[in-house]
């Protein structure tokens, strides 16, 4: 039987061409770390390791190559600024459609004495703009929002909140990890001061890496999240004052930097095309299930193709999701995700609370008549279910 993968929004597979090439070679051929010594392997990883921070700094649009801060992925990440930011008597606004790596840190810190408020979303997971701009208010600390929705694909109006908190003087957190390497992200432009983003999703490289990008502003007012060794300054009992060593304790994943590296190395030779051939794949997905609803389907976020992703999620209306995602699997081998999708509120504003929806994904790999054998698949299984 044939396998279809469209779980792109958990993880990218397959991974870039040369990605566990670069992984293998640095395990195989250098090993050692960057920081800790002057020998000429030790220099040719933080040379890589430079490299990497740079490449990512001008994909974003960010500051600087010294304010890009690795982590282990976007959750680490988020964490990172959320509770590096955040103090009690502060207030924090987000949406309803993010995911759990912005929501269970926002509620271990309403706990401790966070005010959190959450922006207005329709029931296809769109911002409400209007009510949003009466509630960014000056008391807010921060904005945290995601760039585009990992259950309905819905992207958010980031340049717009951006502008808004900017005139405003609060900080603008994003969380980027269902976008970056996708959907274009300027930092500037954007107003942003802080995003989060995984290396394994639309920058098809290796689980395990990810990473912040942060203004100098932001850093200023950030407590490290996690303290210890960083190969400067050892002789003094505080973290350095200065990036990204301030923010970066411990040995960094150094074959997850050249794994992300060598993927970096595929987009910038593919270029918008690749980003071109997501959008297009998204966009005939979502037409096709279109297609479906007046058989027993609906089509979860907005209605405006040019404001999606490559996410598509649907809830069978007169059968078991869960069940229905088993036997595409089983019988068609079209690989999805079903459930939750760690975005619990997403899921109540978007209906399919508690029972979750089936969730496709392309990537820059999926093909065309891939997508076709997919409708065909899920109109068959509607058929026998009474759609």
């Amino acid at each position: 039987m044939r396998r279809v993968y469209l779980d792109n929004g958990a993880t990218a597979f397959p991974k870039a061409p040369g990605v566990g090439e670069a992984m293998a070679d640095y395990i195989g051929r250098i090993g050692c770390n960057v920081g800790r010594g002057s020998y000429p392997g030790a220099c040719a990883a933080g040379r890589t390791v430079l490299s990497v921070r740079e490449r990512l700094n001008a994909l974003v649009g960010g500051p600087g190559a010294r304010n890009v801060v690795f982590t282990g992925g976007a959750t680490h990440g988020l964490n990172l600024l959320l509770k590096g930011l955040l103090r009690p008597g502060d207030r924090a606004v987000t949406s309803a459609m993010e995911h759990n790596a912005v929501l269970r840190p926002l509620n271990q810190l309403e706990a401790a004495g966070v005010r959190v408020d959450r922006l207005p979303c329709n029931g296809q997971g769109e911002l409400l703009l209007e009510q949003a701009e009466e509630m960014l208010t000056q008391d807010t600390r921060c904005v945290i929002l995601t760039h585009a929705s990992n259950v309905s694909g819905t992207l958010f109006p980031i340049g717009e909140i951006g502008a808004m908190c900017r005139a405003r003087g609060i900080f603008f957190l994003v969380d980027a990890a269902q976008t970056l390497g996708c959907v274009p992200v300027d930092m500037a432009a954007m107003g942003i001061d802080g995003l989060a983003f995984p290396g394994h999703k639309g920058l098809l490289g290796p689980q395990g890496i990810g990473g912040v990008v942060v203004t100098d502003a932001l850093a200023a007012e950030l407590e490290p999240l996690l303290s210890g060794g960083t190969g400067s300054r050892s002789e003094s009992l505080d973290m350095p004052p200065f990036l990204p060593d301030r923010l970066e304790a411990g040995t960094l994943n150094l074959p997850g930097i050249y794994g992300l590296g060598a993927a970096l190395d595929y987009l910038e030779r593919m270029g918008a095309p690749l980003r071109d051939r997501v959008r297009k794949l998204g966009g005939h997905l979502w037409a096709r299930l279109m297609e479906l609803e007046e058989d027993g389907l609906r089509v979860l976020g907005t209605r405006e193709v040019k404001r999606r992703t490559g996410v598509v999620s649907v809830d069978f209306l007169h059968a078991d999701n869960g069940e229905m995602a088993f036997r595409l699997e089983q019988e068609y081998g079209i690989e999805t995700r079903c459930g939750l999708h760690c975005a619990p509120m997403a899921h109540r504003t978007l209906g399919p609370f508690p029972q979750g929806a089936v969730r496709f994904s392309v990537g820059p790999f999926t093909r065309f008549e891939e997508i076709d054998y997919v409708h065909g698949a899920v109109y068959e299984l509607l058929l026998e279910t009474g759609g």
